[in-house]
């Protein structure tokens, strides 16, 4: 039984620090809000054509720039934690995990280019919402919660109020 609550423990610590991210990390925040949308948009209708495979790609290289963000913040708060001046090697370790992140949603954006560059999927979405504008305007109405999500995330952390 004891196995069993250190692994339930080391779940609910991973959860606490992919929660922390979001809460303290803009650019986290856009990767959210960006796969939400998308993975709506290929959930809910039925405009675009994938394969497995093709859903495959875009599940691994989704949580490849997730899991980058959470590399490049590790990364960022142990930097920070052994330094508070300026130096060198922190800002090039810093960089180059920015640079990590940056290469894996460049990869990540060229694979759904290749999968999703449907344009008949894409003409049918412009013929949905112009038979459906309702749907247009509570879809255009949705990009407001999402950027003050991005900006201003859910609550002010410790991290929020030093900036």
């Amino acid at each position: 039984m004891d196995n069993y609550k250190k692994l339930f423990k080391s779940f609910f610590y991973a959860f606490c620090g992919i929660l922390r991210t979001i809460k303290t990390e803009r650019n986290m925040r856009v990767h959210l809000t960006c796969l939400v949308y998308m993975f709506s948009f290929l959930g809910l209708t039925d405009w675009f054509v994938l394969s497995r495979t093709d859903w495959a790609v875009l599940a691994v290289t989704s949580a490849l720039v997730i899991g980058a963000e959470l590399f490049n913040t590790a990364i960022e708060n142990a930097v920070d934690l052994q330094t508070k001046e300026y130096n060198e090697y922190a800002k090039r370790a810093k960089d180059a995990a920015s640079g990590a992140v940056l290469v894996c949603a460049i990869g990540a954006v060229a694979a759904g280019l290749f999968i999703l560059l449907q344009p008949e999927a894409f003409s049918k979405m412009f013929e949905y919402f112009r038979a459906e504008p309702l749907m247009f305007v509570l879809f255009a109405l949705s990009i407001v919660p999402a950027t003050l999500f991005i900006f201003l995330g859910f609550g002010k952390s410790r991290k929020d109020s030093e900036n």
